[in-house]
């Protein structure tokens, strides 16, 4: 049985969705926690992100099972934020031994401002995700005992379609390059005990996925009409996973039952990439 007692993680995106699934499935666990979350909403995009009470309530939920969570507002593109915010975690809990980079964005309508667009997602999605390992993972070094790094890419990691929209040119250009990026630092740290890899759901009933312009194009595809979550089906009559369903399977690759599982990208996408 997945033990984590005595575990400390550092989890992006924190405020809800996955990254709440992920902080409450570790708490429940043994593991303490450090999130973050940008708590604002970003000009480009087209929903709202989570809000510092989001924050709190992770907060909450974690203690409910047990644990300690130090939660701070820092954005991911932001490097010395998200340093800082850390370094607050690191000195109340003296260790960390699981990194989840969670943290990410996606538009799917159209926006008359592509440049800004594909500069948030790019900014977020794949510069995020090395702010966050780069801040953390000297502190996951210092353990000596090695330590587990994980990847929210998605199914549009392994599997591009075909678009026009810059947001999904964006998301889907950024979830690739988190596989290289996660190839190069498994290669990296393996002689540490360091394991690296990228997980990649299908849709997710998240706050990026749940909101009012999802439900236009959502609306639009069940009436035939062509857009980009057209051709985004699942192979399993399942039409949405919950984020407790990615936690359960994070859960396993961060113990110590997935010791020897490292540099894989992991479909957990309900047959999405095969289709």
């Amino acid at each position: 049985m997945t033990n984590l007692e005595g575990k400390v993680a550092f989890i992006t995106g924190v405020a809800r969705g996955q990254g709440r699934a992920h902080a409450v499935k570790l708490a429940s666990l043994g593991a303490d926690i450090i999130g973050v979350d940008i708590c604002a909403d970003i000009d480009s995009m087209d929903y709202p992100n989570a809000t510092r009470e989001d924050l709190d309530e992770t907060v909450r939920l974690v203690e409910k099972e047990g644990q300690r969570m130090v939660g701070r507002v820092a954005d991911v593109r932001d490097q010395g934020a998200l340093a800082d915010a850390f370094g607050v975690g690191q000195a109340e809990f003296g260790r960390l031994d699981i990194v989840i980079a969670n943290a990410g964005i996606v538009r799917l309508t159209d926006s008359d401002d592509r440049r800004s667009v594909w500069r948030d997602i790019v900014d977020t999605n794949l510069t995020g995700t090395w702010n966050t390992i780069e801040v953390a993972l000297p502190a996951l070094r210092e353990n000596g005992s090695g330590g587990s790094i994980v990847i929210t890419s998605s199914s549009a990691g392994l599997k591009g379609t075909a678009t026009d929209n810059a947001g999904a040119q964006a998301y889907t250009a950024s979830k690739r390059g988190l596989v290289g990026l996660m190839q190069s630092l498994a290669n990296q740290y393996a002689s540490e005990w360091i394991r690296v890899n990228t997980i990649h759901p299908t849709g997710v009933a998240t706050g990026m996925t749940m909101n009012a312009a999802m439900e236009t194009l959502f609306a639009a595809a069940a009436a035939g009409e062509t857009t980009g979550l057209s051709t985004m089906q699942n192979l399993l009559p399942i039409e949405i996973l919950q984020p407790e369903d990615i936690a359960n399977a994070v859960a396993w690759l961060v113990s110590d039952e997935a010791r020897f599982v490292t540099g894989i990208a992991l479909p957990l996408d309900a047959g999405f990439s095969i289709r």
